[in-house]
Parts: C-alpha cells; sequence; structure tokens
C-alpha cells in the first residue's frame, strides 16, 4: 500500500492563530509570567519571525503553540494550529498534530536526537510514525532527507550515532526529521544557529522551497537579524513577554517604530565587505605589566605546527586535520572559521591536549605537551578556560549553576575557602551580565542564551592565560551577544589571555579578532590579519563564505541571495561541461 505523501491539508485561513496568548510558570518563589496578550497569525506560505533578546517569551511562546510548555506552565487565551485548539487539549489530540501537521526544529540538538539511536533509523521512525510505508521505504527516505539538508555521504551518515557528527551536521539531522512529512506548518526555533554560513544558506533556501512548494508555513525564532531579512515576510519583536512591533519585515528592519527595536539592531555586527573599510573591531590591548618589548613579537601561548590528526584506521580512516599550523599569541584573539566538518573544533581540541596529533607537534605556554606527563599537563591545563558549542553538554544538570561555575576551582585545588568561592562565582555571574541569584538556580531552568554565559562564567573563574572559545555567541541574541564580546575583551585586555576564538559568525570574527584562519576540508585554506583576508580573500572558497553571510536589510539582502545563486548556478554549470 502507498501512503499519501502530501501534506496534511490546513484549515481555511492562518495554519496558526495566537489570540491573547499567555504563560504563567509556577516555582518556589512564585508565579512567573513569561508572555502575556500575545496575538500573532501565520498563513500558509507564510513566514513569520519571532525576535527579541535571550529571555523575551520567544521559545515559550513557540512551545505553547505545540503543546510542549512544561508540567509547572499555565497557558492562557488560544492558540490554534490548522484549526484545532492547542490551549487545554488533550495529549491524543496534540499527538495527532505534532510531527504531521506541525513539527519543530528545537535549538538544541542534543536534547532533541536520541544518542543511543542511529539517525537514520530516527528519521525513518518520524516517517512511520505517521505513514503506513514500509521500514525499508523509510529508511530510502531518511537518506534521502539527510542529503537534502546537506549532509555529506548521506548513505554512510546515516549508520552514524548523533555523537559522531559535528554539531551543525546534528542540526541538521533534527531538520531532517521536522520536514520528513511535509508539515503544514513548521515552528523553527534557531534553526540555524549551529550552522555555518553556506549549510545556513542552503537550509534556508530549502525551507524557503519547502514554503513555496507546499504552502507550509513557517514561525521563525532567531536571534540572528540576517536570517530574518533573508528569509521572513514579516516579523513580530518581542520584549519582557509582550510585542512590541510586528509588521513586514522591511519596515521593521528598516524603519523600526519601537525604540527596543531600535536598540536591537544597532547591537548587530555588519560584515565589512571589500570598498567598505574595516570595521572599527574590538582590538585588544595587553596591559603593560603584560606586555613584550615593542622590538618584539608577543610570545606564543600555543601553537599548532604541521599538525594532522586521523580517526580510525584503514579504509574507515579519517582524516580530520592535515597539516595545519597555527599560532596564538598573547594578549591576542585568533578566529577559526569554516564550514562545519572542516577541522575547526578539532584543532580546538588539539590545542587543548584532548586530542593527540597523528603527527607534528603542540606547544603549551611554550612547553611540547607530547613531551608533559600527566601531573603537569594537569597543571598547564589549569591556565585554559573553555567554552564550548553546547552549553546542555558542558553544565552538570545535577548542580546548580553556582556550583557549575564554582567547579574549575575545585578541581585544580585552588586553596578557597567556601565563602571566597562564593563570592569568586558572584563576581563573574557579574562579569557576564547574570544576576547573582541564577547561582542558586538550575541549568535546566535558564534560556539557551543564559546557559551560555553561564559556560562563559566558568570559564572565566581561574582567569586563564588561554581562552578556547568553540562558537561562545552561537546562542546568544545580539544584544546579549555583543554584551559578552565586550566582557571578554575587558577580560583579555586587563589579563593579556590569548583566545581562540572558533565561530561560523564571520561578522562577530571580523569585528573582534585581529587575525583569522580560514579551515576547510582539516586544512588551512588562509590566515592573516583580519582586516585584510575577510576584505580581500585571496582564494575562491573564502569569497564563497563571505557571500553566504546573509546581511540584516532585506533589500540588500535579496540581492545578495540572487548574485550567491546566480554563482552557484554557473559553478555547477562549469563543473558539468
Amino acid at each position: 500500500m502507498t501512503a499519501d505523501h502530501s501534506p496534511a491539508a490546513p484549515a481555511a485561513g492562518p495554519i496558526l492563530r495566537l489570540d491573547d496568548l499567555g504563560v504563567v510558570f509556577t516555582t518556589q518563589s512564585g508565579e512567573v509570567p513569561a508572555a502575556s496578550g500575545v496575538s500573532l497569525s501565520v498563513d500558509p506560505g507564510e513566514t513569520l519571525a519571532l525576535v527579541g533578546e535571550s529571555g523575551s517569551g520567544k521559545s515559550t511562546v513557540a512551545l505553547a503553540a505545540m503543546g510542549l510548555l512544561a508540567g509547572n506552565a499555565r497557558a492562557t487565551g488560544s492558540a490554534t494550529v490548522a484549526g484545532t485548539e492547542v490551549v487545554g487539549a488533550g495529549e491524543a489530540a496534540l499527538a495527532g498534530l505534532r510531527g504531521r501537521t506541525v513539527s519543530m526544529v528545537f535549538q538544541e540538538p542534543a536534547t532533541a536526537l536520541d544518542p543511543l539511536t542511529r539517525v537514520g533509523k530516527q528519521i525513518a521512525e518520524v516517517i512511520r510514525n505517521h505513514r503506513e510505508i514500509s521500514a525499508k521505504d523509510a529508511a530510502a527516505q531518511a537518506v534521502e532527507l539527510l542529503g537534502r539538508v546537506g549532509i555529506p555521504e548521506p548513505d554512510k551518515r546515516a549508520s552514524a550515532y548523533p555523537f559522531q557528527l559535528s554539531g551543525g551536521q546534528r542540526q541538521r539531522v533534527v531538520i531532517a526529521m521536522a520536514i520528513a512529512n511535509k508539515p503544514a506548518l513548521l515552528i523553527a526555533d534557531e534553526p540555524t544557529t549551529a550552522l555555518d554560513v553556506t549549510v545556513q544558506a542552503e537550509i534556508l533556501d530549502l525551507l524557503r522551497r519547502l514554503a513555496a512548494e507546499t504552502g507550509t508555513g513557517v514561525l521563525l525564532v532567531t536571534h540572528n537579524m540576517g536570517v530574518v531579512a533573508d528569509f521572513a515576510d514579516r516579523v513580530a519583536v518581542m520584549y519582557r513577554g509582550e510585542i512590541v512591533e510586528t509588521g513586514p519585515v522591511e519596515d521593521v528592519l528598516l524603519r523600526p517604530s519601537h525604540e527596543y527595536t531600535r536598540r536591537l539592531l544597532a547591537a548587530v555586527p555588519r560584515l565589512s565587505v571589500a570598498g567598505e573599510g574595516v570595521p572599527e573591531t574590538a582590538r585588544v590591548a595587553t596591559p603593560a605589566t603584560h606586555s613584550a618589548p615593542a622590538s618584539a613579537p608577543a610570545e606564543p601561548v600555543v601553537e599548532l605546527d604541521d599538525v594532522s590528526v586521523v580517526f580510525g584506521r584503514g579504509r574507515g580512516a579519517v582524516r580530520a586535520l592535515d597539516g595545519v599550523s597555527l599560532t596564538v599569541r598573547h594578549g591576542e584573539t585568533l578566529g577559526l572559521v569554516g564550514e562545519s566538518g572542516s577541522g575547526k573544533s578539532t584543532a580546538s581540541r588539539v590545542a587543548l591536549g584532548l586530542i593527540r596529533p597523528t603527527r607534528g607537534t603542540v606547544s603549551l605556554f611554550g612547553t611540547d605537551l607530547a613531551r608533559t606527563r600527566s601531573r603537569a599537563r594537569r597543571a598547564l591545563r589549569s591556565g585554559i578556560g573553555v567554552v564550548l558549542q553546547d552549553p546542555v553538554a558542558s553544565l552538570d544538570a545535577r548542580m546548580t549553576v553556582g556550583e557549575c561555575v564554582a567547579e574549575p576551582l575545585r578541581v585544580h585545588r585552588r586553596a578557597l575557602s567556601t565563602r571566597e568561592r562564593q563570592e569568586r562565582v558572584a563576581a563573574v555571574l557579574d562579569r557576564v551580565r547574570l544576576p547573582r541569584d541564577v547561582a542558586r538556580r538550575a541549568p535546566r531552568e535558564l534560556s539557551g542564551g543564559q546557559r551560555q554565559r553561564v559556560s562563559l562564567a566558568r570559564a572565566l573563574v581561574l582567569e586563564p592565560r588561554l581562552l578556547v572559545a568553540d562558537e561562545p555567541t552561537s546562542a546568544l541574541d545580539v544584544s546579549v551577544q555583543e554584551a559578552v564580546l565586550e566582557v571578554i575583551s575587558e577580560l583579555q585586555a586587563e589579563l593579556g589571555f590569548a583566545c581562540l576564538f572558533v565561530s561560523h559568525d564571520l561578522a562577530v570574527v571580523q569585528h573582534f579578532a585581529q587575525r583569522v584562519a580560514v579551515m576547510r576540508a582539516g586544512r588551512v585554506e588562509e590566515q592573516g590579519d583580519t582586516g585584510t583576508t575577510l576584505l580581500r580573500p585571496e582564494t575562491a572558497y573564502t569569497r564563497r563564505l563571505l557571500a553566504a553571510v546573509p546581511v540584516p536589510d532585506p533589500v540588500v539582502q535579496r540581492s545578495r541571495r540572487a548574485e550567491r545563486l546566480t554563482t552557484l548556478a554557473a559553478g555547477r554549470t562549469e563543473a558539468t561541461a
């Protein structure tokens, strides 16, 4: 029997309608309102972007529309999907909607994927849950979906477990699951957060085609104003749980009427291109007490010399790094950029001493890591702060925020009393713009952006000589991102630490790093001064990365997208000629 693969037929009118929606959470300290009086709608084939700072209520509204609020939440008002009321609906009614009529792309792929199940099987299960189809056909469709969302060698990757994929690849798997049944409504909560700019552009192209071909409506929850400019038809701006401005994307982004919207847009880092001049970057000056003589370059803090890393053996071996040489000097920031799977995170883990190179040498604070024993290596690592890409994976859910931040002090046996540790934790929470009472809360009680700031506080509590930051601002809205980068800059100026800054956000790297290294397929494609490399790139690959960066101007972005698609089409034509 062949099942119908067309999307569920939506009711007449908006596919999503929220009327005076309110959400209140009951906590030990009382009731906490998260959303109030929210009214909006999404028509078939339309994309509405919901934007605002971390904690503004964006994700709460998205979860309420799916009927996925936590047990301590109470929703009021109305939320209808394809004519079906979600507020107050039973689990059986909601189960019939989810995955078929409405699907969701969650912000953090680590929480959306089963770590013990192969990704192809997870996608196939989503298909079979809503359609009468054989296991063989569902597996074949899963492979096809992996290819559609830009995962290389999808037939092989289908048999991989989530931990065997990069962060960006895991997010693409989540997107494949969400679009598997061609839903009438797709709720996308930061769907491109973990993706590099080229794959982000491909995913947005894919979602755009899906909306055009099937009439799928999209509620896009994001802090990336470039993505909003590239993808949205209308924009709703949230502030402290309320909608403060809504309208067509050009009106809101180019002619904002609310002061909050204007502040939000002013914080967006904008990528400069050739002919526009170099942006005012965050040039972090090393304090005089730490500075090398003017005639000598700053001393290297970490060096990778001709480093190669091979995982596995024989025919299944994967060369993750191939002859990589990088240097990060005292007081400077090196931005490491490239597509997902290019080797950025592997290089950072080699610098940390977490991965032994197959070939080449790694020096940390002037010491060859290969020649150090475990005790000496531990002492070296006490001078490193680390911010990982996924805050959920880096924070222990069994600990309070204060305990998570204080843990490095205990691990590295800093002789501090309980009160001194508490004071150190409170001070570093202040530095990352978090209230001190957050220390008593659990990580799960915080928003994604707040958890990322806790990870940063944990990395800075030891006042490190080297900060390795793997996508440290990927989960942050633009205003909080700006504040966090300011914090890192201030502390770098004060302490003189080196920073290896791994990111797919080229605009942030251009504004924050003094030097940049562009990686591709495990190699350094080019590196040098940030202004020179990103304004006048030497390689076609770097130029392609820059062309894929969305800018927060809908008019300019339409032109950039058309130019990018024309260039890609010309490249495909040349390749087949």
